[in-house]
């Protein structure tokens, strides 16, 4: 898999806790590495029962800090010193080459030491190390794993103290009588996010995605080959530079930083994006969005299905008319709103082109992304994103690396700008 190097040239000080959870900070520090950071692990005592320093120096490449020393690296690495560092040798785990953190990042937190920091105790290497990251000013992320009748009021009562003090809390997800540590992919996530830079912070973002389905009878539906990848790849990318996204769609993708919202037909993803719209929350006649990215390939037909399973003994004439056009209808009920829309062809080159144009001219599209069928359920694909203020760009690759670039043009043509 190609991974996008969103966290290159970044420090991250990983502070690991006394949880069982602790044997899941190999393969998180793994996926920190190949999107580029350099991670730094800090240990407490229990975690060192639960995994060896040993094997969180293999993962990482660095020895683990696992013991107070009168270098105290805790100011040295989460001190909000020169984030460039300047080749010292810490005597315990840089290898002569430490850098200040640019992100704290704790996983698994105990509901010891969500305690300890919320109450400023640093009698641990970790409690220390988020002391004094928060009063540096180092942005700080808490994971929390423990049993679930440990995630009382008291803790949660913590976490709050923590929330207030701009520490972002991921998790937990509570199953099996567990409050158990949340997916590794949504902490990298949150952690890109912390490390952005917010430059869509304060911006409200709606995105279509995926494939709409008409059904024909109860078992059976009409579709298309789109997997929604390119919409999540999206949503995804607007999270990771501040924005407050929702995503509506066919699928699911589970994650606790994009809200989503679950449609099937044509229709429904229409009156979705129009409720949405016209909701009001946050202000405004667009529901308070600044955006709507038309990323989804939408039913051009329906029909009514059967009440029953239709038989398969003979030929079987569908009665097709066409659905009612998402664009158009945003369109004529939000004028003003800024839209990104998507244009799939199976045509190629200038004939692909002047068609997006076109559609760009018809619904007012701020900006046009031309595909083709070749790009429909796989992971890569290659665009044209079209706009009349930046012209024509294309972007091949995988459809991460294609939502990058779709925002990096999104935040030149329609101007949004975040307020962190």
């Amino acid at each position: 898999m190609d991974f996008t190097k969103h966290l290159a040239d970044k420090t991250i000080v990983l502070g690991i806790t006394g949880s069982i959870a602790a044997v899941r900070t190999i393969e998180l520090a793994h996926e920190l590495i190949r999107r580029g950071a350099t991670v730094q692990a800090v240990m407490t005592e229990p975690a060192e029962r639960i995994i060896h320093p040993d094997a969180i120096e293999c993962a990482t490449g660095r020895a683990a800090i696992t013991g107070w020393t009168g270098k105290v690296s805790w100011v040295e690495y989460c001190g909000g010193g020169d984030r460039e560092g300047d080749g010292a040798d810490d005597g315990n785990c840089s290898g002569g080459d430490a850098r200040s953190a640019d992100l704290l990042l704790i996983a698994p937190c105990t509901a010891s030491t969500i305690g300890k920091i919320a109450h400023g105790i640093p009698d641990t290497l970790v409690s220390i190390f988020a002391t004094t990251a928060i009063g540096a000013g180092v942005p700080v992320i808490v994971s929390p794993a423990m049993h679930e009748s440990m995630y009382n009021p008291i803790v949660r009562g913590n976490i709050e103290i923590l929330r207030d003090q701009g520490v972002t809390i991921v998790g937990p997800i509570i199953e099996e009588g567990k409050a158990k540590i949340a997916p590794n992919d949504d902490i990298v996530r949150w952690a890109e996010r912390a490390l952005d830079g917010y430059a869509l912070s304060g911006t409200r973002i709606l995105i279509t995605g995926g494939a709409t389905a008409e059904p024909i009878d109860p078992a059976r539906i009409i579709t298309s080959r789109a997997s929604g990848r390119m919409g999540a790849s999206l949503a995804y990318e607007a999270f990771r530079r501040g924005a407050d996204v929702t995503l509506v769609h066919s699928g699911r993708i589970g994650f606790s930083g994009i809200r989503e919202i679950y449609v099937e037909t044509a229709e429904e993803m229409t009156c979705a994006v129009l409720d949405e719209l016209g909701s009001g929350e946050g202000g405004g006649a667009d529901g308070g969005y600044d955006l709507l990215i038309s990323a989804a390939a939408i039913s051009d037909y329906t029909l009514d299905p059967a009440a029953d399973k239709i038989r398969s003994d003979s030929q079987l004439t569908l009665d097709l008319r066409p659905t009612r056009k998402l664009l158009e209808a945003v369109r004529d009920a939000y004028p003003d709103l800024a839209v990104v829309g998507f244009k799939l062809e199976t045509a190629t080159g200038d004939v692909l082109i002047e068609r997006a144009k076109a559609a760009m001219d018809r619904y007012g599209l701020s900006m046009v992304v031309a595909n083709t069928v070749k790009s429909m359920g796989g992971d890569a694909g290659d665009v044209r994103i079209i706009s009349k203020k930046r012209g024509i760009s294309q972007v091949s690759g995988a459809k991460e690396v294609i939502a990058g670039a779709i925002f990096d043009s999104v935040e030149q043509v329609v101007g949004l700008a975040g307020g962190r």
